[in-house]
């Protein structure tokens, strides 16, 4: 899964902001189309449950619509729409479990892996390592690696410093370097 973008997508999702910022409805549209996937791709990996993560990006959308006329650099809309994901899958959470910190819960969340029917054995391999980092851990590695977000990118839409980013990643990649050499020495 290539899910890096490149200057043609973000130019692309840069032009549809402005367009929907000047009322262009099919823009959004557009917009939604676009990002809806990668949004709902997001929340899953935060929560672990399809149904929990579709609720928390609708109500992301609803929020992304009221507050896309003051989004000043449309480049920022990625980060700015994972942030709000974010966002929304915690209060979601913190609904569902009653009582138990946002922390808490991600880390008990199991996060299955999406089904790939045409997936490679090493890209399995992969996914199932990805799946059973950390939650920050696999949260940044997904924004960073999957969906191309810088690092900068990456710390807004998790609501971290970009410091914390940059050492999930270290971390993240140090685990999966051996969980994934173990693997292929079996």
């Amino acid at each position: 899964m290539n899910g890096e973008m490149d200057q043609t997508d973000r130019a692309t999702d840069g032009w549809l902001v402005v367009a929907a910022q000047a009322g262009d409805r099919r823009a959004l549209e557009r917009l939604v189309v676009r990002w809806h996937r990668r949004l709902v791709a997001h929340g899953w990996r935060l929560t672990g449950d399809r149904a929990l993560a579709e609720e928390a990006v609708q109500a992301a959308w609803i929020d992304i619509m009221r507050g896309l006329s003051g989004l000043r650099d449309e480049r920022a809309f990625p980060a700015w729409a994972y942030r709000i994901v974010t966002r929304k899958t915690g209060a979601a959470i913190g609904e569902r479990i009653a009582g138990r910190a946002l922390a808490t819960a991600l880390e008990d969340a199991p996060v299955p892996a999406p089904p790939d029917p045409d997936a490679s054995a090493e890209r399995s391999d992969l996914r199932r390592a990805v799946t059973a980092l950390a939650p920050g851990h696999r949260a940044a590695v997904a924004l960073h690696y999957f969906e191309g977000l810088s690092i900068a990118e990456t710390a807004v839409a998790l609501g971290i410093p970009a410091g914390t980013v940059k050492t999930r990643l270290l971390h993240a990649r140090a685990r999966l370097k051996t969980q994934l050499e173990g693997d292929s020495h079996a």
